[in-house]
C-alpha cells in the first residue's frame, strides 16, 4: 500500500513540476516578447519623429545607440515609478509616461550625436510622437503577437 501511495505522490509532484515548468516557459517567452514589441515600437517612435518633426534629425549609428540609451533610460525609469506605492504609482504612471518619454530623449540626445532636437516646439512635438507611438504599440502589438489565452495566467508554484 505504501508504494502505491509513494508512486501516486511522486506522480503528481512531476505533474506539477511539468506544469510549473511549462507555466515558466510561457511567462518567459512573453516577457521577452513584450521586451522586443517594446523595443521596436521605441525605434519606430524615434523613427516617426524623425520624419515627421521638424527639427529632428537622426543618423544611422546614432540612432542605434540613441534607441539603446532609449530603451534603458525608460526601463530604468519606469521600474523606479513602479516601486512606489500603488496608490502614487497608479496616479503617477497616468501623466509621467510623457514626462519619461521627454527624460530619456534628454538623454539620448545629450549622449549621443545621434539624435538632435532644434527648438522647444520640436522637443514638444517629438516627445508626443514617441510617447504616442511607443504607447499605440505597446497596446496594439502584444495583443496582435501573444495569443495565448489558454492555462493559468499565475503558474502554481506549489510543488507537492
Amino acid at each position: 500500500m505504501r508504494t502505491s501511495t509513494t508512486a501516486t505522490t511522486r506522480s503528481r509532484c512531476r505533474r506539477r513540476f511539468i506544469r510549473l515548468a511549462v507555466g515558466l516557459a510561457v511567462v518567459t517567452r512573453q516577457i521577452l516578447l513584450r521586451g522586443f514589441v517594446l523595443l521596436a515600437s521605441w525605434a519606430i517612435g524615434l523613427l516617426v519623429a524623425g520624419w515627421i518633426v521638424p527639427g529632428v534629425s537622426l543618423s544611422v549609428p546614432g540612432f542605434i545607440v540613441a534607441v539603446a540609451v532609449f530603451v534603458v533610460t525608460q526601463a530604468i525609469l519606469s521600474l523606479s515609478i513602479l516601486k512606489l506605492p500603488h496608490g502614487y504609482a497608479s496616479l503617477l504612471l497616468g501623466g509621467t509616461g510623457l514626462a519619461l518619454t521627454m527624460v530619456a530623449l534628454i538623454l539620448a540626445s545629450v549622449l549621443t550625436q545621434g539624435l538632435t532636437i532644434d527648438g522647444t516646439a520640436s522637443w514638444l512635438a517629438t516627445t508626443v510622437v514617441v510617447w504616442l507611438v511607443t504607447t499605440i504599440g505597446a497596446i496594439t502589438l502584444p495583443e496582435l503577437l501573444i495569443r495565448d489565452g489558454a492555462g493559468p495566467t499565475r503558474p502554481n508554484t506549489r510543488l507537492c
